[in-house]
């Protein structure tokens, strides 16, 4: 069975989404993945790290942690911030709710990742931050 974990911190700014993107998709071709499956990976972590930056810290700036980890054919992704945190998470998770309509947001990053990923799960502390664990499975099939 194959296991393999990494994890990456860096400040949130809205440049190193890209980096944080690329370093989990980099992470996750050992599972040998279909270009499909490395895309969804990307703009899952991308649509993550992206809520962190708006929604968890707004204009201020801290820490977001991703860990990574390969289990076998899964790859599970969490996404840490320390930010505000989530007031309701239920209505959050609503597809087309934002609560920043200011910054023209779409209010479709939780749809975006539970399409994209195989399962999703969101964690969050009003005022501790919040945690975004993601898992996919490469090569079902195989």
């Amino acid at each position: 069975m194959c296991y393999n974990k990494i994890k990456i911190e860096f400040l949130s700014k809205s440049q190193n989404e890209s980096f944080a993107r690329v370093a989990v998709a980099a992470f996750a071709s050992q599972l040998d993945p279909t270009i499909d499956e490395i895309t969804d990976v990307k703009t899952a972590v991308s649509e993550a790290v992206t809520n962190a930056i708006i929604h968890g810290y707004e204009s201020e700036e801290d820490m977001i942690t991703i860990e990574a980890t390969i289990n076998g054919t899964e790859l599970t992704v969490i996404v840490n911030d320390v930010g505000k945190g989530i007031d309701n998470l239920e209505l959050a998770m609503q597809p087309l709710y934002t609560s920043r309509p200011d910054l023209e947001r779409s209010g479709m990053g939780f749809t975006v990742m539970e399409t994209f990923m195989d399962s999703l799960e969101v964690k969050s502390d009003k005022g501790r931050g919040t945690s975004i664990i993601m898992k996919k499975i490469f090569n079902p099939l195989s």
